[in-house]
């Protein structure tokens, strides 16, 4: 059976009143947390993967990715880990700083963050006070 010529094409559509976005650059920021109390403060151990809030005024939105150029407390060595915005603390919140939390991705560099994190904060993590989040 011969198949028709239209069985053979295809269509594209173009929508040219709304037409495709480019891909948008993660945000960098580069965090140097110095002080355990501000590393308890931030780290948020709740999220898959782990995280950090991030004290930022930048504009960002719920699934923005962000790489995070973080430095802790007294260890030269930089950590480049990537994440998503998956907490937002608006400007003018009750009792909180301005920022966004950030959910690690699972790569060997968030793995080691992570890992770096809570061997600094020890048995501080079962601390009951509150942090930057909740």
């Amino acid at each position: 059976m011969l198949s028709s010529p239209e069985q053979k094409m295809s269509t594209t559509v173009l929508d040219t009143e709304n037409p495709p976005k480019p891909a948008a650059r993660p945000s960098v920021i580069a965090l140097a947390i110095k002080e355990k109390s501000a590393l308890y403060a931030a780290y948020m151990p709740f999220v898959e993967n782990g995280g950090l809030f991030v004290p930022t005024g930048r504009p960002t939105r719920l699934g923005d990715d962000l790489y995070l150029i973080l430095t802790l407390m007294d260890d030269p060595a930089k950590h480049a880990v990537s994440g998503k915005v998956v907490w937002i603390t608006p400007a003018g919140a009750t009792g909180r700083p301005q920022g966004v939390g950030v959910q690690f991705t699972r790569t060997e560099a968030s793995i080691l963050a992570r890992a770096k994190i809570e061997d600094l904060l020890g048995p501080t993590l079962q601390s009951p006070r509150p942090s930057n989040t909740i």
